[in-house]
């Protein structure tokens, strides 16, 4: 099947950069629109998340400009074409796939997820790099802390570093929780202010990390998306937040005036109504 209307995409791009074209787009580098690529795609994530059918076409075409525009940054600075991110992410797909496109099977979603990450990371280790090759490598630091956590889990659990079961992450996070109070504990009788007080209170964030940490591994362990997990929690919080906003203003009140039992009453009804 022909795909016209990509390549004329492709062209459209081409013209706004090529001599003549928009003095805006012919200014940009890689850098410069970089941050572009995470808000495009975040509102991608948000259509989805709200069944926006129609905004997720708009989105996805938003995100597509990104794409096509780095790669036609990088044609016009001699680095690739799109044509080469096509091949690329289509041999590897194609690589990463050998129950589909080769001899291999695989009968359940885990199987395939456990055969990407060891093509992956013998993909890796074969590569001719300067350095050697970290196994984390591949996680970007910039990913949302609950995504990133999730995939360094699920990398060191793919070379053998998990937990044989999901009780035994759940008997780490009750250790992490009880490591966290202790910590908490040592806060609260330190110094107020000073060297001291500072190192205190860096202990309770990294214990906390580690309770969050190690959730993280439970949510993997339960097959659950750690951060679509606390994306939605988000989503039904604003929601019942609303509910309680509007129950306050039909009462003639503003919410942040009521007791907190008042507002635990709304917040009650709330969860009723959504």
């Amino acid at each position: 099947m022909a795909h016209d209307e990509f390549s004329e995409f492709v062209d459209t791009i081409a013209a706004l950069r090529a001599p003549g074209g928009c003095p805006w787009d012919r200014e940009q580098t890689h850098k410069s629109i970089a941050s572009n690529m995470i808000e495009e795609a975040y509102e991608a994530v948000e259509a989805i998340e709200e069944q926006d059918v129609a905004h997720l076409r708009e989105e996805l075409g938003d995100v597509l400009l990104q794409v096509v525009l780095q790669s036609q940054i990088a044609q016009d600075e001699g680095e690739f074409t799109i044509d080469d991110v096509c091949r690329d992410v289509n041999d590897k797909i194609v690589r990463r796939h050998p129950h589909v496109f080769g001899d291999a099977s695989a009968g359940s979603s885990e199987e395939v997820l456990d055969a990407w990450d060891k093509i992956k990371a013998g993909e890796k280790g074969s590569a001719v790099e300067e350095g050697p090759h970290r196994l984390l490598d591949g996680v970007p630091r910039s990913l949302p802390a609950l995504t990133q956590a999730q995939k360094i889990s699920r990398k060191a659990a793919a070379v053998g570093f998990d937990w044989d079961d999901v009780d035994g992450v759940w008997a780490k996070v009750e250790e992490e929780i009880s490591e966290l109070k202790a910590a908490y504990a040592a806060f609260l009788a330190a110094p107020r202010e000073g060297q001291a007080h500072a190192a205190a209170k860096h202990d309770v964030t990294l214990e906390l990390g580690d309770v969050l940490f190690s959730l993280v591994n439970v949510a993997r362990k339960m097959g659950v998306n750690a951060e679509e997990a606390l994306r939605a929690t988000c989503a039904k919080f604003r929601q019942r937040w609303e509910c309680m906003e509007d129950a306050a203003s039909a009462e003639g009140v503003q919410l942040e005036r009521l007791s907190q039992p008042e507002q635990e009453r709304l917040w009650q009804q709330s969860k009723q109504q959504r």
